[in-house]
């Protein structure tokens, strides 16, 4: 087990690195900050000591050498947005995320279970089909299209909850709730999809031969040997989550997170604070893969760690 972890820590920080390499090419190639962040009337002279400051009247590679030595000690530099060091921007910002992510996700896992379960009770049934259509429906829906409907209705409309910002509990209801449908949809279709499968399997037959009550079945058997490929799809929509939902949720609804801040900082031309965001995202991803290896290992102690 130990040798698995650093060996991936290894592999992980292989992979942070790589990703922050090429969003370094990305950022440089992009644009001219210099020219984003000063006013079109600024100087030659200004202009040049603005690149100065910031270190890119240096070649390339200098610059790659540098962010290198950087990255290795967490820094940066300072925001060219906010004036102040990226990295306490992302610090900032990072447990509004992670509160969203956290709602959304454990709102989506405990409506799933038992509504997959109850879906695969009975297949083909009243309770199979409506749940399987509202899964379906789930799936097909954009998410910005949905925070968008519920913004209509429950703001705008009817009056109940507020449009955007973050400080209530009142404030995280709509984002979490958008952010839960399609991870909700996908878990739910899993989770019948693994018990129908589980059902049918012979210890169970034989369970219920002997005169086991189904709940009992239901506790001790087959929800504990779905959990481990749950575990998987789970840790998958963290992973997407955390990369790519939050940024249209956040978005939509003005939730100051990562994402939100992203996108000002990309529109900015903020090029330090969206390596710093990105370098972020990175470790966290790596981060969970190897958490959902090592407790898959846990729950299941015949998975190999290869």
């Amino acid at each position: 087990m130990t040798d698995f972890i650093l060996r991936r820590l290894f592999q992980g920080f292989l992979v942070v690195f790589g990703v922050t390499t090429v969003v370094f090419v990305i950022t440089r190639l992009a644009g001219d900050p210099v020219s984003l962040m000063l006013p079109l009337s600024a100087s030659d002279e200004q202009r040049a000591a603005f690149a100065a400051q910031i270190g890119l009247d240096q070649p390339i590679w200098v610059q790659f050498l540098r962010f290198a030595g950087d990255v290795a000690l967490l820094d940066f530099g300072d925001s060219l947005w906010q004036r102040r060091p990226a990295m306490e921007v992302v610090f900032e910002r990072l447990p509004n995320t992670a509160l969203l992510i956290a709602a959304g996700l454990g709102t989506a896992v405990v409506l799933s279970i038992p509504l997959g379960a109850i879906a695969a009770l009975r297949p083909g049934g009243l309770a199979d089909r409506l749940t399987t259509s509202i899964s379906l429906l789930g799936l097909a829906m954009p998410q910005f299209w949905l925070g968008l409907m519920a913004i209509m209705i429950f703001s705008v409309t009817l009056k109940w909850l507020p449009t955007s910002g973050i400080g209530t509990p009142a404030h995280l209801v709509l984002p979490a709730l958008t952010l839960a449908m399609t991870p909700l949809a996908r878990f739910t279709m899993m989770v019948r999809a693994a018990m129908i499968d589980e059902m049918n399997t012979q210890y169970v037959k034989t369970a219920r031969a002997k005169g086991l009550g189904l709940g009992r079945i239901l506790r001790v058997h087959t929800l504990r040997n779905i959990m481990v490929p749950f575990l998987s799809i789970s840790g998958w929509e963290l992973i997407t989550t955390l990369s790519g939902y939050t940024v249209v949720v956040e978005t939509v609804f003005g939730w100051p997170g990562l994402g939100l801040t992203a996108v000002q900082a990309i529109q900015r031309g903020d090029l330090f604070l969206v390596q710093a965001i990105v370098f972020s995202i990175a470790l966290m991803i790596v981060c969970i893969g190897i958490l959902m290896d090592v407790l898959s290992k846990m729950i299941d102690p015949r998975i190999e760690l290869n």
